[in-house]
């Protein structure tokens, strides 16, 4: 009787091993088959955020970079500005805020709206001169 469950447990491991390979093989192809169809400068993004891998610099489907309008109702994102263990290290620029955590204030136009909040915040922001992201 034990040879019996020996003998099925493993061929249950084998199986299962050679299952995760063959599935890891084909996750692995079709990925370069993705990469192969990107232009140059789309693999140059693609590698630029698996290298940040930090995250995808969103909360709830917004955007944390570009053009912020600060409200006091109906906004996007609620704020609390903090010291130490940020969510969020933001920059203000006066133009072109295309990376993570540069904001360009502006009065109308936003992508996205801010309320400025001192408890129960969406996130926590560090203002910083340099070195703005996740």
């Amino acid at each position: 009787m034990m040879k019996y469950i020996y003998a099925i447990f493993t061929l249950v491991v084998l199986f299962g091993f050679t299952t995760d390979r063959q599935v890891q093989r084909e996750q692995q192809s079709e990925m370069q088959r993705e990469l192969a169809t990107l232009s140059a400068k789309e693999k140059i993004e693609v590698f630029k955020k698996l290298l940040a891998g930090k995250g995808s610099c969103e909360y709830n489907g917004v955007k944390l970079y570009g053009k912020v309008k600060f409200v006091t109702s109906f906004p996007d994102i609620k704020v609390q500005y903090v010291n130490s263990f940020p969510d969020l290290k933001v920059k203000f620029v006066n133009s072109f805020a295309d990376d993570c955590g540069e904001w360009q204030e502006v009065s109308s136009f936003p992508d996205f709206k801010v309320k400025l909040v001192t408890s129960f915040p969406d996130i926590k922001v560090k203002v910083v001169d340099s070195f703005p992201g996740m």
